[in-house]
C-alpha cells in the first residue's frame, strides 16, 4: 500500500477534476432548464462534450508528445476551467453546444495524462490496488459533486466559479511534482472490425450501455423537474445512481466470475430494464421512492460496460486487451452521442416518462442479443477477472491487472507502439 499511499496528490487531482467534470452536466442542465432551453439543446449538451471526448482520445495524444506531459496538462486544465466560466458569461443555447465540445476534449486529454502516470507510478504486483483506490475516488468523487447540487444555485456564478477552481487547483500537484513523466498515451482508434471479431456481444454492450447510459445522464434533471421536483432532488437521484453502481461494483464482478458472463450480462440488463420502468412511478409517488428506486436501478445499470470490457478480455488474443478495450471505449463514446439526440425527441413525443421506457425498451434489445449470442457460441473454458474499469480514457486500462506491462500488438509495430 505503500506504493498507493505515494500517489495521494494524483489522486486529489484526480478527485478535484472527476467531481468538477461530474458537477458541470447536472448545472449546466439545471441552468439550461432555467433558461428555458429545449429538450433537444439540453440533451445536445451532453452529446456535444462526447464529440470533444472521441476527439480528445483520438488527438490529445499528439498534444501531448508535442510539448510534454505537465505543460499539455497545464493548458488543458487552463482551457477547461476557463470553458465552465465563458458558460457563465455568455447563457446562449448555440454557444453552450459549442463550448461543451472544450471540456470534452480537454478532459479526455486530462484523464489520459493523469491515468498514465498512475500507471507509470504502478507495477504489475500494485497496479489492481492502484487501479480499484482511483476507482473508489471516481464513485465518491461523482457522488458527493451530485449532492453538492442541493447547496448551489444553478442560475448563480457561483457554481461555475467552483468548477473553474477546482479544475484549476487540479493542477498544482501535476505541475509541481518531480517524478519523471511517462511514455506518451496511445492514439485511441475505433476498430469496429477487429472489436466485432473478438466478441460481437462485448460490442453490442458498449453501444447499448453508451446510448442508454448517455440518454438517461443528459434527461435526468429534465426528468426530475417534471415530476415538480426541486433541483436538489436532480442531485440526490443521479447521486443514487452513481451509489448504486458503486455498491454493485463487488457482487456483480465476483457473480461474472463464476459463472458465464454473458448470462451476468443478461442478468444486469434485464434487472436495468425492469427497474427502468417503475422510475416513473416512483418518480410520482414521493421523492424517497424516486431515490430508493434510483438506487436500485445504479445496481444494474453501471456494472455494464465493466462486464463487457471483462467478456472481451476473455476472448482476445495475447496482445490484444489494450486495442480491444480502447475500441470498447470509443464505441462507447460514439453511442453516447446518439442517446442525448433521441432521447429528447422521445420524451417531446410520448411525455418525461417515456424516458426510462425508452430506456428500458434497449436493454431488451441487448438482452435478446445476449440469448442469441448465447445460442451461437459456447462459453470460454477460462475467464478473466472482472476488473471495474472507469469509462474515462484509454489511458486507464494500461492500469487493468489482466493487462502485462509488456502487452503489446502482436501485428507487426516496433518499439512498443500500438492503436488503442
Amino acid at each position: 500500500m505503500r506504493a498507493v499511499f505515494s500517489l495521494w496528490p494524483l489522486m486529489v487531482a484526480a478527485a478535484l477534476m472527476l467531481s468538477a467534470n461530474g458537477l458541470q452536466s447536472t448545472i449546466l442542465a439545471l441552468r439550461g432548464i432555467a433558461e428555458g432551453f429545449s429538450p433537444t439543446i439540453i440533451g445536445l449538451l451532453l452529446s456535444a462534450y462526447f464529440v470533444g471526448f472521441i476527439l480528445g482520445c483520438r488527438y490529445g495524444p499528439g498534444f501531448i508528445a508535442a510539448v510534454g506531459h505537465i505543460r499539455a496538462f497545464t493548458a488543458f486544465a487552463s482551457i477547461a476551467s476557463a470553458a465552465v466560466i465563458a458558460h457563465a458569461i455568455i447563457v446562449d443555447p448555440i454557444w453552450w453546444l459549442l463550448l461543451r465540445i472544450v471540456p470534452g476534449f480537454a478532459l479526455a486529454s486530462l484523464q489520459m495524462i493523469m491515468e498514465s502516470w498512475l500507471n507509470d507510478r504502478a507495477d504489475n504486483a500494485t497496479r489492481g490496488q492502484v487501479l480499484s483506490v482511483y476507482r473508489i475516488v471516481d464513485f465518491t468523487a461523482l457522488t458527493l459533486a451530485q449532492a453538492s447540487v442541493a447547496l448551489l444555485d444553478p442560475t448563480a456564478f457561483v457554481p461555475f466559479a467552483i468548477m473553474s477552481i477546482a479544475l484549476s487547483v487540479a493542477l498544482v500537484p501535476v505541475a509541481l511534482t518531480k517524478v519523471k513523466a511517462p511514455t506518451v498515451p496511445t492514439e485511441a482508434r475505433l476498430d469496429l472490425g477487429r472489436l466485432w471479431s473478438v466478441s460481437p456481444l462485448a460490442a453490442a454492450s458498449a453501444l447499448g450501455v453508451g446510448i442508454t447510459a448517455s440518454s438517461f445522464w443528459s434527461m435526468a434533471p429534465l426528468f426530475v423537474t417534471e415530476y415538480g421536483y426541486e433541483a436538489a432532488v436532480v442531485g440526490y437521484f443521479i447521486g443514487a445512481i452513481i451509489f448504486g453502481g458503486a455498491v454493485a461494483q463487488w457482487p456483480v464482478g465476483f457473480m461474472s466470475d463464476r459463472a458465464d458472463r454473458r448470462w451476468v450480462i443478461t442478468f444486469v440488463s434485464v434487472g436495468a430494464g425492469i427497474v427502468a420502468v417503475f422510475l416513473p412511478w416512483a418518480a410520482q409517488t414521493s421523492e424517497g421512492a424516486l431515490i430508493a428506486v434510483a438506487l436500485v436501478f445504479g445496481v444494474f445499470a453501471l456494472p455494464g460496460f465493466g462486464l463487457a470490457v471483462a467478456h472481451a478480455n476473455d476472448h482476445a488474443e495475447p496482445g490484444q486487451s489494450v486495442s480491444v478495450n480502447g475500441s470498447l471505449l470509443m464505441l462507447y463514446g460514439v453511442a453516447a452521442i446518439a442517446g442525448p439526440i433521441i432521447a429528447p425527441v422521445v420524451m417531446r413525443t410520448l411525455g418525461q416518462a417515456s424516458l426510462f421506457y425508452w430506456v428500458s425498451g434497449l436493454y431488451a434489445v441487448l438482452v435478446l442479443f445476449c440469448l442469441y449470442r448465447i445460442s451461437q457460441r459456447a462459453a470460454p473454458e477460462t475467464q478473466e477477472p472482472y476488473v471495474p474499469v472507469p469509462r474515462t480514457s484509454p489511458a486507464v486500462f494500461e492500469l487493468d491487472p489482466r493487462v502485462g506491462m509488456g502487452d503489446e500488438e502482436d501485428d507487426g509495430k516496433q518499439d512498443g507502439e500500438k492503436d488503442i
